[in-house]
């Protein structure tokens, strides 16, 4: 029989992904993508949160950031619709990074009317310091995948994700 883990028992703590009962296992449901999917999402983005909390982030305000520090200048519009969060999320997110000095706000070159998201100096640093917890817990995830599996997961979700091929993939 699978081994069970409590409920309200954080299973990062170990760095294990939590076991289901045998019979739940047995369920049509685990053949279902979009349930597999959410869970794998539900797990990675516990177990980061969990990593992130001592850098006062979660993946939320981990993805604002990283894209703040990738150079592409992003406006919060174009925040809101790569990210798939309401306009009204964002502005929230970009508000407390912008008050812990991490990311400012700035004119966009391409539209006067927009703002573009930009990292600080201290932004940056975090980001370098959040993006290694990222890493750490996408290995604690995916840790039942070999390389190869880990790429082809990644070509398939960008191709589920933005209907094309992405650079890098």
């Amino acid at each position: 029989m699978a081994e069970t883990t409590q409920h309200g028992d954080n299973p990062w703590e170990t760095g294990s992904i939590p076991a289901a009962p045998d019979r739940l296992l047995a369920s049509d449901l685990v053949n279902e993508i979009e349930f597999l999917a959410a869970r794998a999402r539900s797990l990675g983005s516990g177990h980061a949160n969990a990593l992130l909390a001592s850098l006062d982030l979660r993946v939320r305000s981990y993805s604002v950031l990283a894209m703040a520090c990738s150079d592409s200048e992003p406006s919060q519009r174009e925040l809101a619709d790569f990210l798939r969060l309401d306009p009204s999320q964002i502005v929230s997110l970009v508000d407390g990074l912008e008050q812990r000095g991490l990311v400012f706000r700035a004119a966009d070159p391409r539209d006067r009317r927009s703002k573009v998201i930009r990292p600080t100096a201290a932004g940056k640093e975090l980001h370098q310091r959040a993006a290694a917890a990222v890493r750490e817990a996408e290995d604690t995830s995916l840790a039942p995948l070999d390389g190869p599996e880990r790429d082809q997961l990644r070509v398939l979700l960008r191709k589920i994700a933005f209907g094309v091929r992405t650079p890098g993939g």
